[in-house]
Protein backbone atom coordinates (compact mmCIF):
# COMPACT_ATOMS: atom_id res chain seq x y z
CA UNK A 1 0.00 0.00 0.00
CA UNK A 2 2.77 2.47 0.93
CA UNK A 3 4.70 1.70 -2.28
CA UNK A 4 1.58 2.33 -4.36
CA UNK A 5 1.04 5.76 -2.80
CA UNK A 6 4.68 6.72 -3.30
CA UNK A 7 4.51 5.63 -6.94
CA UNK A 8 1.40 7.73 -7.55
CA UNK A 9 3.00 10.85 -6.12
CA UNK A 10 6.24 10.36 -8.03
CA UNK A 11 4.24 9.79 -11.21
CA UNK A 12 2.32 13.04 -10.63
CA UNK A 13 5.59 14.90 -10.23
CA UNK A 14 6.95 13.48 -13.49
CA UNK A 15 3.77 14.51 -15.27
CA UNK A 16 4.26 18.03 -13.97
CA UNK A 17 7.81 18.19 -15.32
CA UNK A 18 6.79 16.93 -18.75
CA UNK A 19 3.95 19.42 -19.28
CA UNK A 20 3.96 21.85 -22.16
CA UNK A 21 3.38 25.51 -21.44
CA UNK A 22 -0.31 26.21 -20.78
CA UNK A 23 -2.56 28.99 -19.55
CA UNK A 24 -2.29 29.23 -15.75
CA UNK A 25 -5.42 28.94 -13.62
CA UNK A 26 -5.76 31.33 -10.65
CA UNK A 27 -2.26 32.76 -11.35
CA UNK A 28 -2.21 35.01 -8.26
CA UNK A 29 -3.32 32.39 -5.77
CA UNK A 30 0.13 31.86 -4.21
CA UNK A 31 0.64 35.59 -3.70
CA UNK A 32 -2.01 35.73 -0.99
CA UNK A 33 -0.34 36.10 2.40
CA UNK A 34 -3.20 34.21 4.08
CA UNK A 35 -5.78 31.79 2.76
CA UNK A 36 -8.05 29.05 4.09
CA UNK A 37 -9.39 25.68 3.05
CA UNK A 38 -10.41 22.27 4.33
CA UNK A 39 -9.09 18.72 4.17
CA UNK A 40 -10.58 15.23 4.14
CA UNK A 41 -8.91 11.88 3.78
CA UNK A 42 -7.98 8.45 5.07
CA UNK A 43 -5.84 7.57 8.09
CA UNK A 44 -4.25 4.16 8.61
CA UNK A 45 -3.80 3.48 12.33
CA UNK A 46 -0.77 1.39 13.31
CA UNK A 47 1.51 0.93 16.31
CA UNK A 48 5.00 -0.28 17.20
CA UNK A 49 5.12 -2.82 20.06
CA UNK A 50 8.05 -3.49 22.39
CA UNK A 51 7.30 -6.46 24.64
CA UNK A 52 8.31 -6.50 28.29
CA UNK A 53 11.23 -8.50 29.71
CA UNK A 54 8.79 -10.33 31.98
CA UNK A 55 6.77 -11.52 28.99
CA UNK A 56 9.85 -12.55 26.97
CA UNK A 57 11.36 -14.45 29.90
CA UNK A 58 8.15 -16.34 30.49
CA UNK A 59 7.85 -17.19 26.80
CA UNK A 60 11.42 -18.50 26.64
CA UNK A 61 11.04 -20.71 29.74
CA UNK A 62 7.57 -21.99 28.82
CA UNK A 63 6.26 -21.20 32.30
CA UNK A 64 2.59 -20.64 31.50
CA UNK A 65 -0.41 -20.47 33.75
CA UNK A 66 -4.07 -20.85 32.87
CA UNK A 67 -5.33 -18.42 30.22
CA UNK A 68 -2.01 -16.62 29.92
CA UNK A 69 -0.91 -14.20 27.18
CA UNK A 70 1.14 -16.15 24.63
CA UNK A 71 1.56 -13.50 21.91
CA UNK A 72 0.38 -10.01 20.93
CA UNK A 73 -0.18 -8.82 17.38
CA UNK A 74 -1.11 -5.33 16.24
CA UNK A 75 -3.49 -5.23 13.27
CA UNK A 76 -3.51 -1.89 11.35
CA UNK A 77 -6.94 -0.52 10.48
CA UNK A 78 -8.25 2.41 8.38
CA UNK A 79 -10.05 5.52 9.57
CA UNK A 80 -10.81 8.97 8.22
CA UNK A 81 -10.17 12.61 9.09
CA UNK A 82 -11.45 16.08 8.23
CA UNK A 83 -10.88 19.67 9.27
CA UNK A 84 -9.99 23.25 8.27
CA UNK A 85 -6.67 24.58 6.90
CA UNK A 86 -5.00 27.91 7.63
CA UNK A 87 -2.07 28.74 5.31
CA UNK A 88 0.36 31.63 5.95
CA UNK A 89 2.74 32.59 3.12
CA UNK A 90 6.36 33.11 4.22
CA UNK A 91 7.94 33.57 0.79
CA UNK A 92 7.60 32.22 -2.73
CA UNK A 93 8.60 28.71 -1.73
CA UNK A 94 7.72 28.41 1.96
CA UNK A 95 4.37 28.34 3.77
CA UNK A 96 3.44 27.86 7.42
CA UNK A 97 0.32 25.74 7.79
CA UNK A 98 -1.97 25.02 10.72
CA UNK A 99 -4.73 22.42 10.68
CA UNK A 100 -7.39 21.48 13.21
CA UNK A 101 -8.40 17.92 12.36
CA UNK A 102 -10.74 15.33 13.75
CA UNK A 103 -9.60 11.75 13.11
CA UNK A 104 -11.79 8.70 13.64
CA UNK A 105 -10.45 5.14 13.73
CA UNK A 106 -9.37 2.24 15.88
CA UNK A 107 -6.43 -0.01 16.66
CA UNK A 108 -6.92 -3.77 16.84
CA UNK A 109 -4.77 -5.80 19.23
CA UNK A 110 -4.94 -9.59 18.86
CA UNK A 111 -3.99 -11.38 22.09
CA UNK A 112 -3.32 -15.11 21.75
CA UNK A 113 -4.06 -16.79 25.09
CA UNK A 114 -2.65 -20.17 26.09
CA UNK A 115 -4.44 -22.51 28.49
CA UNK A 116 -2.34 -25.19 30.20
CA UNK A 117 -4.00 -27.54 32.69
CA UNK A 118 -1.71 -30.21 34.14
CA UNK A 119 -0.24 -32.46 31.46
CA UNK A 120 -3.05 -31.79 29.00
CA UNK A 121 -2.30 -30.41 25.55
CA UNK A 122 -2.22 -26.60 25.46
CA UNK A 123 -5.22 -24.78 23.99
CA UNK A 124 -4.91 -21.45 22.19
CA UNK A 125 -7.60 -18.81 21.81
CA UNK A 126 -7.47 -15.33 20.26
CA UNK A 127 -9.02 -12.31 21.94
CA UNK A 128 -9.24 -9.17 19.81
CA UNK A 129 -9.36 -5.75 21.46
CA UNK A 130 -10.92 -3.09 19.22
CA UNK A 131 -9.73 0.17 20.76
CA UNK A 132 -11.53 3.12 19.19
CA UNK A 133 -10.06 6.63 19.04
CA UNK A 134 -11.39 10.08 18.20
CA UNK A 135 -8.42 12.42 17.88
CA UNK A 136 -8.49 16.19 18.07
CA UNK A 137 -5.31 17.09 16.17
CA UNK A 138 -3.39 20.36 16.05
CA UNK A 139 -0.66 20.01 13.39
CA UNK A 140 1.81 22.79 12.59
CA UNK A 141 3.72 22.31 9.34
CA UNK A 142 6.32 23.89 7.10
CA UNK A 143 5.46 23.46 3.42
CA UNK A 144 8.30 23.72 0.90
CA UNK A 145 7.07 24.13 -2.68
CA UNK A 146 8.88 23.53 -5.95
CA UNK A 147 8.56 26.05 -8.75
CA UNK A 148 5.08 26.06 -10.28
CA UNK A 149 4.91 24.55 -13.74
CA UNK A 150 1.67 25.45 -15.50
CA UNK A 151 -1.06 24.21 -13.13
CA UNK A 152 0.87 21.71 -11.02
CA UNK A 153 3.28 22.28 -8.14
CA UNK A 154 4.90 19.45 -6.09
CA UNK A 155 5.81 20.07 -2.46
CA UNK A 156 7.09 18.45 0.73
CA UNK A 157 5.94 19.07 4.29
CA UNK A 158 7.41 18.45 7.72
CA UNK A 159 6.32 19.41 11.20
CA UNK A 160 4.74 18.19 14.42
CA UNK A 161 1.26 17.60 15.73
CA UNK A 162 -0.35 17.15 19.11
CA UNK A 163 -3.24 14.70 19.44
CA UNK A 164 -5.85 14.37 22.14
CA UNK A 165 -7.86 11.14 22.13
CA UNK A 166 -11.36 12.12 23.24
CA UNK A 167 -12.44 8.47 23.38
CA UNK A 168 -9.57 7.30 25.61
CA UNK A 169 -11.60 7.32 28.82
CA UNK A 170 -14.95 6.13 27.50
CA UNK A 171 -16.75 3.43 29.48
CA UNK A 172 -15.79 -0.14 28.57
CA UNK A 173 -18.79 -2.41 28.00
CA UNK A 174 -18.91 -5.78 29.76
CA UNK A 175 -18.93 -7.67 26.46
CA UNK A 176 -15.72 -5.87 25.39
CA UNK A 177 -13.69 -6.97 28.42
CA UNK A 178 -10.83 -7.57 28.83
CA UNK A 179 -9.82 -4.28 27.26
CA UNK A 180 -6.80 -2.04 27.80
CA UNK A 181 -6.80 1.74 27.54
CA UNK A 182 -4.49 4.18 25.79
CA UNK A 183 -3.24 7.45 27.20
CA UNK A 184 -5.19 10.39 25.75
CA UNK A 185 -2.29 12.73 24.86
CA UNK A 186 0.56 12.22 22.40
CA UNK A 187 2.94 14.23 20.21
CA UNK A 188 3.91 13.15 16.69
CA UNK A 189 6.50 14.26 14.20
CA UNK A 190 5.40 14.07 10.59
CA UNK A 191 6.80 14.32 7.08
CA UNK A 192 5.27 13.89 3.68
CA UNK A 193 4.87 15.05 0.11
CA UNK A 194 2.11 16.17 -2.17
CA UNK A 195 1.08 17.88 -5.38
CA UNK A 196 -0.96 21.09 -5.79
CA UNK A 197 -3.32 21.18 -8.77
CA UNK A 198 -4.50 24.65 -9.78
CA UNK A 199 -8.05 24.39 -11.08
CA UNK A 200 -10.09 27.26 -12.59
CA UNK A 201 -11.74 28.28 -9.29
CA UNK A 202 -9.74 26.65 -6.47
CA UNK A 203 -6.61 24.66 -5.66
CA UNK A 204 -6.85 20.91 -5.09
CA UNK A 205 -4.03 18.94 -3.47
CA UNK A 206 -3.22 15.30 -2.84
CA UNK A 207 -0.86 14.61 0.05
CA UNK A 208 0.68 11.56 1.69
CA UNK A 209 2.40 11.85 5.07
CA UNK A 210 3.79 9.56 7.76
CA UNK A 211 3.39 10.28 11.47
CA UNK A 212 5.37 8.77 14.35
CA UNK A 213 4.27 9.13 17.98
CA UNK A 214 6.94 10.07 20.52
CA UNK A 215 5.42 8.75 23.76
CA UNK A 216 4.33 5.39 25.17
CA UNK A 217 0.54 5.27 24.79
CA UNK A 218 -0.09 2.20 26.96
CA UNK A 219 -1.99 2.98 30.16
CA UNK A 220 -0.87 0.45 32.84
CA UNK A 221 -3.71 -1.38 34.59
CA UNK A 222 -1.72 -4.06 36.50
CA UNK A 223 -3.04 -6.90 34.33
CA UNK A 224 -1.12 -9.30 32.11
CA UNK A 225 -2.45 -7.45 29.06
CA UNK A 226 -0.48 -4.30 29.81
CA UNK A 227 2.30 -5.96 31.83
CA UNK A 228 3.26 -7.87 28.67
CA UNK A 229 3.97 -4.57 26.89
CA UNK A 230 7.05 -2.53 27.72
CA UNK A 231 6.24 0.28 25.27
CA UNK A 232 3.77 0.99 22.49
CA UNK A 233 4.11 3.98 20.17
CA UNK A 234 1.74 5.16 17.46
CA UNK A 235 2.32 5.12 13.72
CA UNK A 236 -0.04 6.64 11.17
CA UNK A 237 -0.08 6.82 7.38
CA UNK A 238 -2.32 9.69 6.24
CA UNK A 239 -3.69 10.29 2.75
CA UNK A 240 -5.28 13.74 2.46
CA UNK A 241 -7.23 15.70 -0.13
CA UNK A 242 -7.03 19.47 0.35
CA UNK A 243 -9.39 22.07 -1.06
CA UNK A 244 -8.18 25.68 -0.84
Amino acid sequence: MKKLFVFLFLFSSLVAISQEQRIKNIPNFDRKWLHFGFTVGLSFFDASLLLSDEFLEQTSTGDYSINHVYSIENQPSPGFHLGPIVNLRINEYLDLRALIDLSFGQRNLNYTLRDTIGDAEALYTVHQMKIESIFLELPLQIKYKAKRLNNIRPYVIFGATTKWDMAANKKIKDEERPMIRFKPFDVYWEAGMGVDYYLPYFKFSTELKYQVGLFDITKPDNTQYTNSINKMTSRMLVLSFHFE
